[in-house]
């Protein structure tokens, strides 16, 4: 399964390529300190990568936050549970 979803997606990025290197108008792109001018193409590719780069590192971020919760609550869970059959064993005897 996780085979095909790479196949797609590399499929969706050449078509995306294949796309945009159609698409090359030259448009005057004002951002906040200056201004250029790109290829459309150009633009919108960099424009995507930045995105996809910035929510990678959002939710990764948000991912390893929960995976180090896990491991805490996992370490508290195995100090108590020895104490917990501990006593049990005790109260038996």
């Amino acid at each position: 399964m996780k085979i095909i979803k790479i196949i797609l997606l590399i499929a969706l990025f050449l078509v995306t390529l294949a796309l945009g290197s159609q698409n090359q108008e030259v448009v005057n792109f004002n951002y906040l300190l200056a201004q250029g001018d790109f290829h459309l193409s150009t633009l919108l590719g960099s424009v995507f990568v930045v995105g996809f780069v910035i929510a990678w590192l959002i939710f990764g971020s948000l991912h390893l936050k929960s995976q180090l919760t896990v491991r805490k609550l996992k370490k508290q869970l195995a100090k108590q549970t020895p104490t917990e059959s501990k006593e049990v064993t005790t109260t038996n005897s």
